[in-house]
């Protein structure tokens, strides 16, 4: 071990692959509903006669959660610190598990459809969005208060790659389970084994987030600096250790009333945009519906779910790439190159969707298109909402953030279904937009955070 003069690498590997399990666990939730969405409108909503907008809410019904999640994140960040929230959200992760695969239980009769019946699960499923609410918000910025400057985008990015292998290893485990299996047995039990599956990497992230340190950042805020210096030197090593601890100091003293100035609000403003954008390019439609548009190709249902894996993969591929390159070639012009590769992908979708083309081509610009937000915005957004703000609002400017974020998550996926009802050329025209918007809004309003300490960021928005 190095942790005498160069720090720990060992312990901080350790340290960030226990948080991102959180990431993996975000991931898995928000992704295990692709293999089971169908059969929850064969079985809950179209026995009740109710509206495609109805199916859509309950698919997307999570993301309320999540906006919960993203809400309190900041209150229960500041006041429990980051390792106690994470591990409010472990035990959220598995309530939700064990509640989605079986919403009958204590109040209703397997096998008959109900309004009440179809309003527990929706509960059940928004107890976990804000168990991934806690984590989208918590993880990131628990990696990024640990992770020294010069690798803290690698490390904030694997917690990316760990929410894209979430959904990588959902995909496998509901293809597995429907694999070979009628239509009435996966609408009847299979959609139970895909939720209740995510019990598993729950119960283990509630384990390890006990056994990780708090941040040093948090026991400064909180007057543990004692606590905060034995942390640091395992991360940093003895010589940077008191440095940095008294850089953090000063950079907290600075920022008590940055809330209330230009700058403090400018931060936040692009923080929430970033947000925005990261969701309005449409990302999470190909992830909630992607067997769905893969069937709408013509793809039966056993080879849409392996198309899903298809794309699994080559989200992974390209988020691999953004971990390796994010501290070499800076964080905007891999968000400007991302931008720029959904765009033309999206634009010709519905180019494609209006002339009722259906084929290759269509994966191809699909793949095309979630290989261009991976490699850019699916790792760079949560680098970036990591490693923005302050220290003294970091917990509060995030929550704001990330409430943002599944707020417009929400609206761009439950409003799917609707809009591809009305035009499907219509609905990816609009993603293509948000994509040419977004790569405009980098260039003029995201700074280049390559290098910087998080003590930094008061030099850069000009605060103290």
């Amino acid at each position: 071990m190095r942790q005498k003069q160069g720090g720990n690498t060992l312990y901080i590997t350790a340290i960030t692959l226990a948080a991102t399990l959180g990431g993996l666990l975000f991931g898995y939730d928000t992704a295990v509903i692709s293999g089971a969405e169908n059969s929850l409108e064969a079985c809950l909503v179209k026995p009740l006669n109710l509206s495609a907008f109805i199916h859509g809410a309950t698919v997307s019904s999570a993301l309320i959660g999540c906006i919960i999640g993203g809400i309190i994140s900041g209150w229960l960040s500041s006041h429990l610190g980051r390792k106690k929230t994470l591990f409010t959200a472990a035990l959220l992760f598995l309530l939700s598990a064990l509640g989605s695969a079986w919403p009958e239980t204590l109040f209703f009769t397997t096998g008959q459809p109900s309004v009440g019946l179809l309003l527990a699960f929706n509960i059940y499923r928004i107890i976990g969005g804000i168990g991934v609410g806690l984590a989208s918000a918590v993880c990131p910025m628990y990696i990024g208060e640990i992770a020294p400057a010069a690798i803290r985008g690698r490390l904030v990015s694997c917690n990316q790659f760990a929410i894209i292998f979430g959904m990588l290893v959902v995909y496998f485990v509901n293809w597995a389970i429907a694999r070979e299996q009628s239509i009435e047995w996966i609408n009847s039990v299979g959609w139970r084994y895909m939720f209740a599956s995510e019990a598993v990497p729950a119960a283990l992230f509630g384990i390890l987030v006990g056994l990780i340190p708090e941040t040093p950042r948090y026991l400064t805020i909180v007057h543990k600096e004692d606590i905060a210096l034995k942390v640091l030197r395992k991360i940093n090593g003895l010589e940077k250790a008191q440095t940095i601890l008294a850089e953090i100091k000063e950079s907290i003293a600075a920022t008590v009333k940055t809330k209330t100035t230009m700058y403090g609000k400018q931060v936040l403003a692009v923080g929430v945009l970033l947000s925005v954008f990261s969701q309005f390019v449409g990302i999470n439609v190909a992830l909630y519906y992607a067997p769905r548009i893969f069937e709408s190709m013509g793809a039966a249902k056993d080879a849409s779910m392996l198309q899903t894996i298809v794309m699994g993969l080559v989200n992974v591929i390209f988020t691999v790439l953004v971990i390796a390159k994010v501290d070499k070639w800076g964080r905007k012009p891999l968000l400007m190159a991302g931008s720029a590769g959904m765009t033309v992908s999206m634009f010709a979708i519905a180019g494609l969707s209006h002339f009722n083309i259906i084929g290759i081509s269509t994966l191809v610009f699909i793949l095309l298109y979630t290989a261009s937000y991976m490699a850019s915005w699916g790792a760079i957004t949560w680098v970036l909402i990591a490693e923005l703000f302050p220290n003294r609002i970091r917990g509060q400017a995030v929550a704001i953030a990330v409430a943002a974020q599944w707020t417009a998550n929400f609206l761009i996926s439950s409003t799917y279904p609707a809009m591809m009802n009305f035009s499907g050329a219509m609905t990816y025209g609009f993603y293509g937009l948000m994509a040419a918007l977004s790569a405009l809004f980098v260039w003029k309003m995201v700074p280049e955070t390559k290098g910087k300490t998080l003590e930094d960021m008061n030099k850069l928005w000009k605060i103290g």
